[in-house]
């Protein structure tokens, strides 16, 4: 699962962020001590931090400093201060964005999903609990899958199907392979319920816009390209 800390002393925007991130799959931190940001960062070892200007004590600049010293994590900044000043500023200490208050949480979503992509490659996402391809996550602890701001919930056949579609993907994958997948996990499907299976699977997929994302080669199997 991946791990996002969030750095805000606004309360009310601090809940809200950790509530909507949440029912995405992430694993969320939040500060407890503004004294000592670093090391709570340290200790929770996030692979993304949301970070306020605007904080008591010292500002965030300087947490994003400090962190850059010992982690290259991808920071995101949140503030009410506007200036483009402000903005160069944030991105010379080594932030990846800043957006600015009141949040619009469908944008913090993309840069999100955004960031994770380009920062992190498969093997690193995938200890993280998350498999991706094409900014779509497939979260393998909540048996969710995540596409910019779309989620859909999964059952536990259509889970695996995909997750053995994406751990192969650019590869053709037969249907026995799929079906012995399957029974290795005592999911005893016969060919009818894998065709009902992924049928299922693709109306979901196309219901946020990614109808095409599962190819059929006929006679040969399915393959994520």
């Amino acid at each position: 699962m991946v791990k996002v800390y969030i750095v805000e002393d606004d309360e009310v925007i601090r809940d809200t962020i950790r509530k909507h991130l949440s029912k995405w799959g992430f694993e969320i931190g939040v500060v407890e001590d503004f004294n000592n940001i670093l090391q709570e960062f340290l200790s929770f070892e996030p692979q993304l931090v949301i970070l306020d200007v605007n904080l008591p004590f010292f500002d965030g600049f300087y947490w994003c400093n400090q962190i850059r010293e010992v982690s290259n994590v991808p920071i995101i900044f949140l503030s009410s201060r506007n200036s483009r000043m402000d903005q160069i500023m944030g991105m010379n200490m080594g932030a990846d964005y800043y957006i600015e208050k009141p949040v619009d949480l469908d944008v913090l979503m993309a840069r999100i999903n955004a960031l994770l992509r380009r920062t992190y490659s498969y093997a690193d996402l995938e200890e993280a609990n998350v498999m991706e391809h094409n900014n779509v996550f497939l979260h393998i602890d909540t048996n969710t899958l995540t596409h910019l701001e779309d989620k859909i919930e999964l059952t536990k056949n259509e889970f695996l199907i995909l997750y053995e579609l994406m751990k192969q993907k650019g590869s053709i994958v037969s249907r026995d392979e799929i079906m012995r997948a399957l029974w290795e996990d005592e999911s005893f499907v016969d060919d009818n319920t894998l065709t009902v299976n992924v049928v299922r699977i693709r109306k979901k997929l196309a219901e946020i816009g990614l109808g095409e994302f599962i190819k059929t080669k006929k006679g040969q199997g399915y393959m994520i390209e």
